[in-house]
């Protein structure tokens, strides 16, 4: 084919394709792009307290850092419908407890900030539960952190250590927004920030980012939770997450015990014990004296099984004659057990033993 007659046949087919596409009516080339959603605006309040103390809204940048977690929170839809569901179970404990301290009910809202009231979250930075406690504030306020046992998990021993904590920070700040975002990074760093800067008020202080926004999420989420169907969120009757019923039973367990046995003798499974008593972070639970929580109804079942129970899995005792070249720390690794059961069994005080000493061991 000739190279006029190539580029003929190829003008005639741009004509036969622009005339087809110009014989389109215009108003049916613009039905065949999609409509575009129109996502609707949300108005921010403009009027806020936290705890009482009232927010300078009208003040440009309080009203911007506000304004970001409000927006970003307000429209994380499925977020906000799990917070609604979770509160139904959690928010009239803590009401109730926050009345028989005679402390403000919007320190609920410090545990959706915190954990989304989950109880089992835990931050990359080692903080754990539903209050968010660092080991060392929960030692501080009571909470056991060590070995198989994780209190920072059980949301009642949680609780009253993060109230007891709060007021703590109230007492030494006298304001409620200083205290709570000393809850966050701590009241030495806001102590030495206030100093530093000669400034007492939390709005214009510069603290850590994270700290910065803090007081803002936790009004954005005061603001939604408190007032949720203004923001179209309707949670149905009977969607919310209801409050448990349970059966405390005390008892001491005076030498570890698997929980799977023990849940047993409950009358419910592993994972059930373990959801109710999340404090107990291994498969066993170790010597101690505790406050079980089951469900309403077992209770009765567990106290009576409980004394034969620990009975069949009271270790059994040998006798561990000292040998050329032993300690008690090679004895006690030998045995499974600690150096500090040895001397208690034996009545030791420090770690001098003698050849045909006889040791008492107790083994699972």
């Amino acid at each position: 084919m000739t190279t006029g007659r190539r580029q003929w046949l190829w003008a005639l087919s741009l004509f036969c394709f622009l005339s087809a596409y110009l014989s389109v009516p215009v108003n049916a080339q613009q039905e065949a792009a999609p409509p575009v959603q129109v996502v609707p605006y949300v108005e921010p309040p403009n009027h806020l307290d936290l705890c009482g103390e009232p927010v300078p809204l009208h003040v440009q940048d309080v009203w911007e850092r506000f304004d970001r977690e409000f927006t970003i929170l307000v429209y994380a839809h499925a977020q906000v419908y799990l917070w609604l569901k979770r509160a139904e179970r959690f928010f009239p404990r803590f009401e109730e407890e926050l009345k028989r301290r005679n402390l403000p009910l919007d320190l609920k809202y410090v545990a959706v900030a915190e954990s989304d009231l989950q109880h089992g979250a835990y931050s990359p930075m080692g903080a754990a539960g539903l209050w968010q406690f660092i080991p060392g504030t929960g030692q501080r306020y009571g909470l056991a952190t060590q070995g198989s046992v994780d209190e920072r998990y059980d949301f009642e021993l949680a609780t009253d250590s993060a109230l007891r904590y709060l007021k703590d920070l109230y007492d030494q700040f006298q304001n409620w927004t200083l205290a709570i975002a000393a809850y966050n990074c701590g009241e030495r760093r806001v102590q030495e920030e206030m100093e530093r800067q000669k400034v007492r008020d939390y709005y214009q202080l510069k603290l850590p980012a994270e700290t910065e926004r803090y007081i803002f999420r936790i009004l954005a989420i005061k603001a939604i939770l408190s007032s949720p169907e203004k923001y179209g969120y309707v949670l149905p009757k009977g969607a919310g997450y209801p409050e448990e019923a349970f059966d405390y039973v005390e008892a001491t367990v005076p030498y570890p015990v698997p929980i799977q046995a023990l849940a047993e003798k409950a009358g419910i499974t592993y994972r059930e014990f373990k959801r109710l008593n999340p404090s107990f972070i291994s498969r066993e639970i170790p010597r101690g004296q505790y406050r079980f929580r089951l469900p309403r109804g077992h209770g009765a079942r567990f106290r009576q099984n409980l004394a034969s129970f620990l009975e069949a899995f009271k270790p059994k005792a040998v006798l561990h004659v000292v040998e050329k070249g032993d300690t008690l720390t090679r004895i006690a690794k030998r045995y499974g057990v600690s150096v500090s059961d040895l001397r208690r069994w034996n009545g030791l005080k420090g770690s001098t033993i003698w050849l045909g000493q006889k040791l008492i061991v107790h083994r699972d």
